[in-house]
């Protein structure tokens, strides 16, 4: 274990193993999103209360239980950057940033669609989505901060002490059904329980939690191999990609 993780501060290392990773990663995401949204769309039951428009969760709980994972990982990469000073995590924060927000604005979309059939409005200032909307906040600060901040080395600090700083954020999120009245319902997967929900329709669920997470693996992946390559180019296993890759 702690070899891997030493070879995980060898951005060459990363790179070439990446590569190898990545098709496994994208056709996992292909097989399990293709496969969750047609047993989600065509065959999962429409619920007894909300009908057909419940479908959403299918997108809307991967997105935000993903936006939450990524700020997540986002911090344990920035603690590992301060402490270790290895590269390899800063780089991963920079390409994992934009990525997180994406799932966040998706998730606080998705929701609003959802919440306008379901309560009558498409927004109310419920515990749960304004920390959500704090969290998109957070992912846009250390995107500013990246862009902002010309020294690799400084902007990898300032988003990593940002990155743990918000980490306080994602219990809130957690937990805000459960300390305050909300109107957002209570997480649909909990480990210590059993779903809700009848089997034909949080399997399609858990299929498409999947598919997102392999689809992150592959974005991220791809990000962080052009960030190598980006702050690696003057070195020589770079040049030899490139002259590889002109011939």
């Amino acid at each position: 274990m702690w070899a891997f993780f030493h070879r995980l501060g060898s951005p060459k290392w990363f790179y070439d193993i990446s590569g190898k990773w990545l098709p496994w990663f994208g056709g996992l995401a292909v097989l399990t999103l293709a496969t969750g949204i047609v047993w989600a769309l065509l065959y999962a039951p429409a619920d007894y209360q909300q009908g057909n428009s419940f479908r959403i969760i299918y997108i809307h709980v991967p997105a935000a239980i993903l936006a939450q994972s990524c700020f997540m990982m986002m911090a344990v990469a920035g603690a590992i950057g301060l402490i270790w000073k290895m590269k390899l995590a800063d780089m991963f924060v920079k390409a994992a940033a934009p990525v997180g927000a994406s799932f966040t604005f998706l998730a606080l979309f998705t929701g609003a669609v959802w919440g306008k059939p379901t309560w009558g409005t498409w927004w109310v200032w419920d515990a749960r989505l304004t920390a959500m909307l704090i969290l998109l906040f957070l992912y846009f600060g250390v995107i500013a901060l990246q862009a902002a901040i010309e020294d690799f080395s400084v902007a990898a600090k300032a988003s990593a002490v940002l990155a743990l700083v918000g980490l306080v954020n994602i219990p809130i999120i957690k937990y805000s059904v459960e300390w305050w009245n909300t109107l957002h319902q209570p997480a649909t997967f909990k480990l210590t329980e059993k779903p809700a929900m009848p089997a034909e329709m949080w399997v399609p669920l858990l299929v498409m939690v999947i598919g997102f997470y392999s689809f992150f693996a592959v974005v991220i992946l791809l990000r962080t191999r052009n960030e190598i390559l980006e702050r690696e180019r003057r070195t020589r296993w770079v040049k030899d990609i490139v002259l590889s890759k002109v011939k």
